[in-house]
């Protein structure tokens, strides 16, 4: 049931922000037994939402934002869900006014890192909790269960954690929601879900390049990744991937819907932010960073036309004697490619965790993702595990994975270089195979790297055999001194 703002009930949680998603997480806390309280700065998208769906539970909605503020018990409870950048901040410098110590402002919008850890330090001044939530699972896991990635102070997350625990995903119990750590480190950590979002489903685009390389119809491309989907790959990702290639053009049944949408992708920042974030930590996301870069060139038209008149190549037609064996291929190249992403992704958490002073638990993050949030998948539980058993560097030393890799990496080089000898562009898969190799390298090139720009800069070199740092007298008599 509805109720107006001339009657006295008191809300346990107020909502800001009646847009898809703050309407449809406003009906979830209802859906559990919450009194909310609505307001929007447009009135009339606070009246639909009690006109559409004032019976499903109790909502006390307002147009003033004072009333709605007297409305909420205390510690008042607020839930923004507002655009990030400028009107986040319009809105807090609105609210702040009217909260007092010990209230708790949530911003579950895809705010940048940064901002939150400046607005958290401001607020922190005048009692009041602010608490950066990452919340990932789209308008239906807003409704009916999103992944939430919560950060801020442990007394905050004491008073709204059990709101966003009840309305979060579950997976054999529990919540797909934890405390991540203070100030940024939830928008922080909904900022990487985001990027290894971005090199999953640009791995996905390239095995699909590569099945249609090999002759498969979208139809039969669809019927892969379903089968895919029953296993390791299982995610949502895969599963929604089939979905998409088995759909027809509704405006004409003879052709595919993919054939007929524009082949450009558009991102919304939080893909580079990642990429971004990770260049300031020093961390290596090249899976990620290829995601963007790729997104980028498909809504380059006039790059892509010049390259099509200009450029040379294969045709993209894959010819195999075997072609179940290739499918088998592309799915290890894909499942391996998707673990690196996951193992970049956790390795910028973790640096981050260490350069801004969160404790964040690499088994909870894994664990609050395997449900709700667009990258749910299997492989998150044995992430988890992996991550409860173990102290790990990098998940790719994990026993279970790295056993796996090993298996697998046949599979993903024939892929790789099949893929450059058609001429199909598999960046994500080639940065994805570059890392694993990397990382595995008793040595690298960097040994040059340094002799050359001690050679230029004077920038000086470390030996193997000695401490300290050393300059050779390139330009003089060859002699090395101690710099």
């Amino acid at each position: 049931m509805s109720q107006t703002s001339t009657q006295a009930a008191q809300a346990d949680v107020g909502v800001i922000g009646m847009a898809v998603m703050g309407s449809n997480l406003a009906r979830n806390m209802a859906h559990k037994g919450f009194k909310v309280a609505l307001y929007n700065r447009t009135d009339a998208r606070t009246d639909k939402v009690i006109a559409e769906h004032g019976s499903e539970g109790t909502f006390l909605s307002f147009h003033q934002l004072a009333d709605f503020v007297a409305s909420l018990s205390r510690p008042r409870r607020v839930v923004m869900m507002v655009k990030a950048g400028g009107p986040t901040d319009a809105v807090i410098d609105e609210i702040v006014p009217l909260l007092e110590p010990g209230d708790i402002l949530v911003d579950g919008g895809n705010s940048f890192f940064k901002d939150t850890r400046r607005r958290e330090a401001a607020l922190r001044e005048t009692g009041i909790h602010y608490v950066g939530t990452g919340i990932s699972g789209g308008e239906v896991g807003a409704l009916e269960g999103p992944s939430i990635m919560p950060g801020g102070s442990k007394e905050s997350y004491r008073a709204i954690g059990p709101v966003l625990e009840k309305i979060s995903a579950h997976v054999d119990g529990e919540p797909c929601c934890a405390w991540m750590g203070t100030d940024g480190a939830g928008h922080f950590v909904k900022m990487v879900h985001n990027g290894i979002e971005y090199a999953d489903m640009q791995f996905i685009g390239e095995a699909h390049a590569l099945l249609r390389g090999v002759g498969l119809s979208n139809a039969e491309a669809a019927k892969v990744f379903a089968s895919w989907n029953t296993g390791d790959l299982d995610s949502y990702l895969i599963e929604i991937t089939s979905r998409v290639l088995a759909t027809r053009d509704p405006r004409d049944s003879s052709r595919d819907l993919i054939d007929v949408i524009v082949d450009e992708a558009g991102m919304k920042g939080t893909g580079t932010w990642t990429v971004q974030s990770a260049l300031d930590l020093g961390v290596d996301v090249s899976t990620i960073g290829e995601a963007v870069f790729s997104r980028a060139v498909s809504s380059s038209p006039k790059l892509r036309a010049a390259g099509q008149q200009a450029l040379t190549g294969p045709d993209g037609k894959i010819s195999v004697d075997d072609r179940q064996g290739f499918l088998d291929d592309v799915r290890a190249a894909l499942w391996s490619s998707k673990v690196v992403a996951y193992s970049q992704g956790l390795d910028e958490i973790r640096t981050a965790a260490q350069e801004y002073g969160w404790q964040v638990d690499m088994a909870k993050v894994a664990s609050i993702w395997r449900d709700g949030c667009i990258i749910r998948a299997r492989l998150l539980q044995r992430i988890h595990d992996e991550y409860a058993a173990n102290d790990l560097t990098t998940l790719l030393e994990a026993p279970s994975v790295k056993a796996e890799l090993a298996s697998s990496q046949a599979s993903w080089r024939r892929v790789v270089a099949r893929a450059a000898e058609a001429g199909v562009p598999v960046p994500g898969f080639s940065a994805a195979l570059s890392y694993y190799d990397q990382v595995r390298a008793p040595r690298l090139n960097a040994a040059l790297t340094q002799g050359l720009r001690d050679l230029f800069g004077a920038h000086t070199y470390r030996r193997v055999d000695d401490q300290g740092s050393w300059h050779l007298q390139w330009s003089g008599d060859g002699s090395e001194v101690s710099a």
